[in-house]
């Protein structure tokens, strides 16, 4: 008898599904024994210096994730676990202080102002802060940072920036015009200074987006000088001319001019560290700062969201831009917070940290409504991040009190709507034609053809009655006419400093600020903080977190990286293809330098 051949595919596909099946297993049981392993308790010993790393960006919340198109590891540092870690270790008695290692951060000087916050509560407590600034460039934000700590010194070669603040805008119209694509812009009647649309149009800055912009990177500086020279004991105007000489190229120029306390190596920082703490330089336990913070958060958050206790106080995190759905600040999610904050008894009062630079008109609105309902029922109090601008102010209005850093960029109440016209672009490049049939003269209305002069007045005409409510809504939120709103609205941007002279904000403060009142003013001793969305335990996010900070790993996928000039440019054109309807968003997109 013959042996029966066995078909090949007959054995590999069950031999491939069972691999693929037990390896998955495998990941799932390694994820779960490390994450177990990385989540454990920090020991915290007598005599402890809490040595805090302050690399790479710094959010509202804590994230790991894989990017899968870059194959790389994006980490975000939670700026409430580093406050509460702050807080925390001010009463903890067996920590003694805290070492900075300040290197490539990302954040906005918002955020940054925070944290200078934050060290400076830290050092109400008696103990001591030092700041070590190191890198192939040391940012004029790293220092800014810094500057609050006790002592500030700088690795030897560094290189350094003191020059003043600065931006640069991106243009895409003589891209456009090569391609074929007209961009059909209508902004609310006398927006002038909502120059969000400008690099869709035109070349270079209009008049009024210079205006605001070298007013707004002027109030920023200014409060930036007088904050160091405060700290540093040298004069704001010392600070500016430092600044007009580039007198500072180096670290050792920081120190000549005394912007910092000594040129020293990393260990011999550590080891004077060590003895500050009160041991022997080889008894003092150096301790990780963000794990300590981020344990002390959850276990925090934890406990508030079990049945052991009842939170009193929540705080609704609001970070992105405004859609109904998707990836960042949804309408979907953040309706959902405020009324679940708003059916639990036990919630006393809210407070809605807003750092978004605006949006979806209709998904503001919607956001709009909650908070309003929940302000009907128990006090809602706002803290601005580094941008509470357009969308992300609209959303604020109904709250009783408004605080915002000095460098929060807020305002930008006005409305705009972009429609791209693209039948030159197929017609001239690829020879692609467009016919329609209609039973009406608007029915067919396509990005393929120009508007008519009746359909750009009916779309200016919704676009007006959208920035009309938004004024309005700013009037009955801040108490203000009509007419005092007009002259702060027509999309200009101010900073926090400004706005509060403009009674557009009520305080000047961060989110621990924030919360500190909203618990005053509700009437409670005993604050139990709940934040939206909760926090949950997540062992493949602790483990991308401790992959991140591999300098291995790191150093191989930065290999990936793309330029960060195409990385911004294809980001604003990706927010420019999901804009659907009228948008709030703020005047620009702007990294300040």
């Amino acid at each position: 008898m013959s042996e029966k051949k066995v078909s090949f595919w007959r054995v590999f596909w069950p031999s491939l599904i069972a691999t693929l099946v037990i390896s998955f297993i495998g990941w799932i049981i390694a994820f779960s024994v490390i994450g177990g392993i990385f989540s454990s308790e920090p020991e915290v010993k007598d005599k402890t210096v809490l040595h805090l790393t302050l690399s790479g960006e710094i959010g509202e919340s804590s994230d790991a994730s894989l990017n899968g198109s870059s194959f790389s590891i994006n980490k975000v540092t939670g700026l409430s676990d580093l406050l509460l870690g702050f807080e925390r270790a001010a009463d903890d008695d067996d920590v003694k202080g805290i070492f900075i290692d300040l290197q490539s951060v990302q954040c906005g000087y918002a955020t940054a102002q925070e944290l200078r916050d934050a060290i400076h509560r830290f050092r109400k407590s008696g103990k001591f802060v030092v700041a070590y600034l190191s890198g192939e460039v040391v940012t004029q934000k790293q220092y800014y940072i810094s500057s609050a700590a006790n002592k500030v010194y700088g690795f030897p070669t560094s290189t350094m920036e003191f020059m003043g603040l600065g931006t640069e805008m991106t243009y895409f119209k003589r891209t456009f015009d090569k391609m074929g694509v007209e961009m059909q812009v209508i902004r609310g009647s006398n927006n002038d200074f909502k120059s969000a649309v400008e690099p869709f149009f035109r070349e270079n800055m209009s008049d009024s987006s210079r205006l605001q912009t070298e007013r707004l990177l002027g109030s920023i500086w200014k409060d930036l000088r007088s904050q160091i020279a405060k700290d540093r004991k040298v004069s704001s105007e010392t600070l500016n001319a430092i600044a007009d000489g580039l007198k500072i190229k180096r670290v050792e120029d920081a120190l000549k001019y005394k912007l910092i306390d000594g040129v020293k190596y990393r260990d011999e920082v550590i080891d004077m560290v060590r003895k500050k703490a009160g041991g022997k330089a080889d008894m003092t336990n150096l301790l990780a700062f963000e794990k300590y913070s981020k344990t002390k958060f959850k276990n925090d958050q934890l406990i508030n969201g079990g049945k052991s206790t009842s939170a009193n106080i929540a705080v609704i995190v609001a970070e992105g831009a405004i859609t109904v759905d998707g990836d960042e600040m949804t309408s979907v999610k953040i309706c959902k917070y405020f009324r679940e904050a708003r059916e639990t008894k036990s919630i006393k009062t809210v407070v809605f940290r807003v750092n978004s630079p605006g949006g979806s008109a209709l998904a503001s609105e919607e956001i709009w409504r909650e908070v309003m309902l929940t302000a009907k029922k128990k006090k809602v109090v706002v803290s601005m991040g580094d941008v509470a601008a357009s969308g992300g102010y609209y959303i604020a209005t109904p709250a009783s009190t408004i605080f915002a850093e000095p460098t929060t960029i807020t305002g930008s109440i006005g409305v705009f709507g972009v429609i791209p016209f693209t039948g030159k672009l197929f017609e001239d490049n690829f020879g692609i034609t467009f016919d329609r049939a209609q039973t009406n003269s608007h029915a067919m209305l396509s990005t393929n053809r120009r508007l008519t002069e009746e359909e750009l007045k009916t779309i200016q005409a919704e676009i007006d009655q959208i920035y009309t409510q938004f004024k309005k809504r700013v009037a009955d939120g801040r108490g203000l006419t009509q007419k005092q709103v007009e002259v702060l609205a027509r999309g200009r941007v101010w900073t926090g400093t400004d706005a509060l002279k403009h009674g557009l904000v009520d305080k000047i403060g961060g989110l621990s600020d924030a919360i500190a009142y909203a618990q005053k003013k509700a009437g409670i001793s005993n604050p139990k903080i709940k934040y939206w969305p909760e926090v949950k335990e997540d062992p493949v996010a602790d483990l991308l977190e401790q992959l991140s900070e591999e300098e291995s790993v790191r150093s191989s996928l930065k290999q990936t990286e793309l330029p960060k000039i195409m990385t911004d440019s294809y980001k604003m054109l990706r927010q420019l293809d999901q804009m659907t309807g009228i948008q709030m968003r703020m005047p620009f997109e702007m990294v300040i330098h």
